[in-house]
């Protein structure tokens, strides 16, 4: 087990936690977290822009001018793909874009991103972070203590609305619910705070399958 120190919103210490290592004490796999991130991406592509090649625009059935005689360049039509108004050379198409990750890569890439971050002590776990307000101004002040000011990502357990109100308004933080924590995200951000609740759903989350 791994023994963690848990703080409260002012940054003070108020007790401790242990974690498993089978979620938090992965090696680093930068191979597999590359495929992961690189699947995820691709999979948010809509694949949805698309030109017409020169067989596709309307017009241009006539040859402009004869081919010998007029001192000009020979063509054969205005659509032609160095005329403007011309077909696109090689245009794009609609095209699915999405790579499949099997559920056990993705796992293990989860907790490898985890446990990195853990070990370079970029992730800090907080008792909660329960609001009286949805107040901008409050984050703002809980990130202060624990000197974030750069890329953060905030992980809580379940949905919480003042949370979400009060971070929207912050560009370098990211909130998330646990249950949709991705690598991409851990990746992204420099530091993770997490509260204990979310540190306790990710490792019933991702614990070794029975």
């Amino acid at each position: 087990m791994i023994s963690l120190k848990v703080y409260d919103k002012s940054a003070k210490e108020v007790g401790s936690m242990e974690v498993s290592e089978a979620v938090f004490g992965k090696e680093y796999n930068e191979a597999l977290i590359h495929q992961v991130v690189v699947a995820q991406l691709a999979n948010r592509r809509q694949g949805t822009k698309s030109a017409l090649t020169r067989t596709e625009v309307s017009g241009g059935g006539r040859k402009p001018w004869r081919q010998k005689g007029t001192g000009n360049a020979r063509q054969g039509s205005i659509r032609a793909p160095q005329w403007t108004h011309g077909g696109v050379v090689f245009a794009p198409k609609p095209r699915d874009f999405t790579q499949k990750v099997n559920k056990t890569m993705r796992r293990e890439a989860i907790k490898s991103a985890l446990s990195t971050k853990l070990a370079d002590g970029e992730i800090i776990v907080v008792d909660n972070l329960d609001l009286a307000e949805a107040k901008t101004k409050a984050v703002a002040t809980i990130l202060n203590n624990f000197e974030l000011d750069s890329r953060t990502l905030v992980v809580i357990a379940g949905e919480d609305e003042k949370l979400l109100r009060a971070t929207n308004n912050i560009p370098y933080v990211t909130l998330i619910d646990s249950a949709l924590l991705n690598v991409y995200d851990i990746v992204v951000n420099h530091k993770c705070l997490v509260t204990k609740a979310a540190m306790e759903a990710i490792e019933k989350a991702y614990g070794e399958e029975e």
